[in-house]
């Protein structure tokens, strides 16, 4: 009997959050590959309008859900950010760059839907965790109708080719998501152009990197060497450092109770500046 107590508690408590948020579920905003592409919204109460946050979840471009970042949605709605957390194509079904195409469909969207949900197209930027963060970084570097004034990868991989002669080939999810086997000149040619740490230049939005020191999936080294090639063309770069923290998003407050809060922070003070 307790135990159904608290059940229906904590589900009261859920629902009532969400209603608070104002949640809105499986929005169809793209179709592509025979595919509905769905995301979820947090819309803050207010005229508005307000600074976006579009969420590209992670799984190594193989699996994962919109869902799978809900740790973040309540922190980007008490900041009064109006989030959005999307759904893409995802391999090996659907080979690159279907995913990369989906994330600027996603952004092109936000803004083309700007006024019904609130959001000001002026001030909007793109997150992405693990895998959704090189499709974010890429996203935000891709062209004029994608642009965003806001990027934050977390734990992302950036350089794929030195992604993959670490492990001495291309990853099972590379392998996937390129239907390559090996790491000839012509994968090499296709990691190069895939990997957002080629594609700095000038014109380019401010950029958050979030990294543990301990993620064997994606080393730390990733963001330093994203970060110090972004700073070189004159791009600023900042970057929360999470001491002896795996790849796993939902344990990094484990060892940073913070770097939700200190992301956010972040946020506000990029997309508000006049």
């Amino acid at each position: 009997m307790k135990k159904a107590v608290f059940t229906l508690f904590l589900l009261l408590n859920f629902l009532s959050a969400v209603s608070a948020r104002d949640m809105q579920t499986d929005i169809v905003y793209g179709r592509a590959g025979g595919e509905v592409l769905l995301l979820d919204a947090g819309v803050p109460a207010g005229n508005g309008p307000y600074a976006a946050v579009i969420i590209v979840h992670g799984g190594g471009w193989s699996s994962g859900d919109k869902q799978d970042v809900a740790l973040l949605f309540k922190p980007l709605s008490d900041a009064n950010f109006v989030w959005f957390s999307i759904n893409y194509r995802l391999a090996p079904k659907n080979r690159w760059p279907a995913c990369l195409e989906d994330v600027q469909t996603a952004v092109k969207w936000v803004k083309a839907n700007a006024a019904k949900f609130k959001v000001d197209r002026h001030r909007i930027a793109l997150m992405g965790y693990s895998a959704g963060g090189q499709i974010a970084c890429l996203a935000a570097m891709a062209d004029a109708d994608t642009a965003v004034q806001a990027v934050a990868g977390l734990a992302s991989p950036t350089d794929l080719v030195l992604d993959s002669l670490r492990r001495g080939g291309p990853s099972e999810y590379l392998k996937d998501l390129f239907g390559r086997e090996t790491l000839d000149e012509q994968m090499l040619q296709i990691l190069w152009e895939s990997s957002p740490i080629n594609h700095t230049g000038s014109g380019l939005p401010p950029f958050l990197l979030v990294h543990g020191t301990a993620d064997k999936s994606v080393p730390y080294q990733q963001s330093l060497n994203f970060k110090a090639r972004l700073e070189a063309v004159g791009i600023k770069c900042d970057i929360i450092t999470i001491k002896d923290a795996s790849h796993r998003i939902g344990e990094w407050s484990n060892f940073d109770g913070g770097w939700i809060n200190e992301m956010t922070e972040w946020l506000v003070q990029t997309l508000n500046k006049e």
